[in-house]
C-alpha cells in the first residue's frame, strides 16, 4: 500500500524544510566578532595586594586596670540574691511542653461563675485553662483571661544568673 501526498502532508513537509533551512548559515557576523576579540592584545592583571600579618592581643584585665568582660560590672547584677525564681519543685503542666508562640487562644467558655480560656496546641488539641495555670516553656503563669486574650507572666533568665518577670499574652486566633 502506497501513501499518497495529501495537502495536509504537503504543508507539513514544507514547514519542516523551511524550519531546517532557517537553522543553517548566518553565523558569519558572529565568527567575525570572535576573530576581532581574539586579535586584541591581552590586558595586564594587577598584582595581589600585600597581606599584613595579624597582630595578636593578650587581654589581661587586672594588669591594665580595666574590667573583665566576663564578670558582671555591678555588684547587684551578680546573679544571686532576691527576685523571682522558677519553682523547681512544682509539677509541670501539659501545656508547659509547648513554646508559647505555638499556642493559640480559640475562645472562652463560661461554666457557672468561672471563665475558662480555650487554648489550641500545635497538634490540634484544645485545652481549658484558668488563671493560675501555666503555659509555655518559661514558667508562664496565667494572670487573667479576657474575651480576646490570655495574659500571663513569664520568668526568664536575665543572662547573668538571675531571673526577671516578663508580661506575655496569647491572643485570640482568627
Amino acid at each position: 500500500m502506497r501513501a499518497s501526498l495529501t495537502p495536509r502532508n504537503t504543508l507539513l513537509m514544507a514547514l519542516v524544510v523551511i524550519g531546517l533551512s532557517a537553522c543553517g548559515g548566518g553565523s558569519d557576523d558572529l565568527d567575525q566578532y570572535i576573530n576581532d576579540i581574539k586579535k586584541r592584545p591581552g590586558g595586564r592583571i594587577d598584582p595581589l595586594p600585600e597581606i599584613t600579618p595579624y597582630e595578636t592581643f593578650s587581654y589581661i584585665a587586672d594588669r591594665q586596670g580595666i574590667r573583665s568582660p566576663f564578670r558582671p560590672d555591678t555588684p547587684q547584677a551578680s546573679g544571686g540574691g532576691t527576685g523571682p525564681r522558677p519553682d523547681d519543685n512544682r509539677s509541670r503542666e501539659y501545656l508547659e511542653s509547648f513554646p508559647l508562640d505555638t499556642l493559640g487562644m480559640v475562645g472562652t467558655l463560661h461554666i457557672d461563675e468561672t471563665m475558662y480560656g480555650l487554648v489550641q496546641t500545635s497538634d490540634g488539641l484544645i485545652h481549658r485553662v484558668i488563671p493560675g495555670n501555666y503555659l509555655g516553656q518559661n514558667d508562664g503563669r496565667i494572670t487573667e483571661i479576657s474575651e480576646s486574650e490570655i495574659d500571663l507572666v513569664e520568668i526568664i533568665s536575665d543572662g547573668i544568673g538571675g531571673y526577671i518577670e516578663r508580661d506575655a499574652a496569647v491572643g485570640l486566633s482568627d
